[in-house]
């Protein structure tokens, strides 16, 4: 593939990096920062993508009439890296924006997509996924929340769990099993749900990191209008697919990647600054033989990353290739975890706020909330199976 950015492309970045100078926060990245408290940090990411649409920088590939700007794949790809350079916050409504959106794209009704796409990037209107369950995880396929016929309505009863951005979203999109007699895949439909519809409870879940990004949800004869069915009655398993493939694909995973850079070349001054026997850590051999495994891993990341653009940019569509890179991001940053937890030795347990912690305790907390880069998404295994049977052909 080419490397080289057409002159278009160029004014493209720099048009996006003179925005992002000007908009985000004095400082920022240096001495200001997002806010602590997890609800406040909520409120100020969906301030930053009302800030973003309003100068035309939210859901850039989108079209224009749903409130996108069309951006071609390299401007996806430019913008990725330019918001992981400087930092930028990630926004809220990562499930509007990253799933919803573009699963409706797909398949949604033209009333579907009138309604609810200009409102997710305005940040009217923030989503939640409601896929998992407390007995369907990585076996998606075996949900059993129910969503019953009644008139022009359906009315949904379960409980999903993993359900990320819960308490402050106002819609959901919905596994639910509308035909228990039909083979496990072949039950399943995809719906939109209000949050506000009354049955609907949120227990917010205490996670190792000490956040709640993730919560339960339970639906006690919630009633749902029919039109809120995405695609065919009893088809959503494949509708779910498409949701995970952008989940999992190249345009999450290219920003992610240089956000973890960022994170590595910290660990690698803190390395080089941290004293351990009186000298340097980063002179300990072993060690330094793990933190240059993470520099290729990290930069093999990259590269993948880009293939997978380039496949994309000769019209190969999103599929289960898309299971390798997630596989392989997950596996990578959680092993320079490990090494920065290592490198920061008996001081590893400070967490931020100590004032013997290196690095603030940025690394203890990431190193925590890493344990569920294998498990969300699709687990490891679940992504081995996908690669296994439909990359690389092998039986079942």
């Amino acid at each position: 593939m080419d490397f080289a950015y057409s002159a278009e492309d160029l004014k493209f970045r720099d048009d996006l990096r003179r925005w992002l100078t000007a908009n985000l926060p004095a400082g920022w990245g240096r001495t200001v920062f997002e806010p602590k408290d997890e609800d406040e940090r909520a409120r100020f990411r969906l301030d930053w993508e009302k800030k973003l649409f309003k100068g035309g920088w939210n859901g850039i590939a989108w079209p224009k009439q749903y409130g996108g700007r069309g951006a071609t794949l390299i401007e996806q790809g430019i913008f990725a890296e330019e918001m992981a350079r400087a930092r930028a916050p990630e926004g809220l409504n990562i499930i509007g924006r990253n799933l919803t959106g573009s699963t409706l794209l797909h398949h949604g009704t033209e009333a579907q997509k009138q309604r609810f796409l200009p409102k997710i990037l305005s940040g009217e209107e923030v989503w939640c996924q409601g896929f998992s369950e407390p007995n369907a995880g990585s076996d998606l396929a075996s949900v059993k929340c129910q969503a019953a016929r009644d008139g022009d309505h359906f009315v949904v009863n379960g409980q999903k769990i993993w359900t990320s951005f819960a308490q402050y979203a106002q819609w959901c999109i919905l596994l639910a099993r509308t035909d228990p007699s039909l083979p496990k895949h072949k039950g399943i439909s995809f719906l939109l749900v209000d949050m506000k519809t009354p049955g609907i409870t949120i227990r917010p879940l205490r996670q190792i990191s000490g956040e709640s990004e993730f919560n339960e949800s339970f639906f006690d004869d919630v009633r749902v209008p029919a039109q809120n069915l995405v695609g065919e009655l009893n088809g959503g398993w494949k509708i779910a697919m498409t949701t995970l493939a952008y989940e999992r694909g190249p345009e999450d995973a290219l920003g992610r990647q240089i956000r973890f850079k960022l994170e590595l070349d910290q660990l690698l001054e803190t390395a080089s600054t941290l004293k351990r026997g009186g000298k340097a850590a980063i002179d300990d051999p072993v060690l330094r033989q793990k933190l240059a495994k993470s520099v290729v891993e990290i930069e093999l990341m990259r590269l993948n990353c880009l293939r997978s653009f380039s496949k994309s940019l000769k019209g190969e569509p999103p599929g289960p290739s898309a299971s390798m890179l997630k596989l392989y991001w997950s596996h990578v940053t959680q092993s320079m975890y490990e090494t920065a937890l290592e490198t920061l030795g008996p001081l590893a347990p400070l967490g931020e706020g100590d004032s013997l912690s290196p690095a603030d305790g940025r690394f203890q907390l990431s190193f925590l909330q890493s344990r569920a880069f294998t498990i969300y998404s699709g687990s490891s295994e679940i992504q081995r199976n996908i690669i296994a049977e439909r990359v690389l052909g092998l039986p079942k």
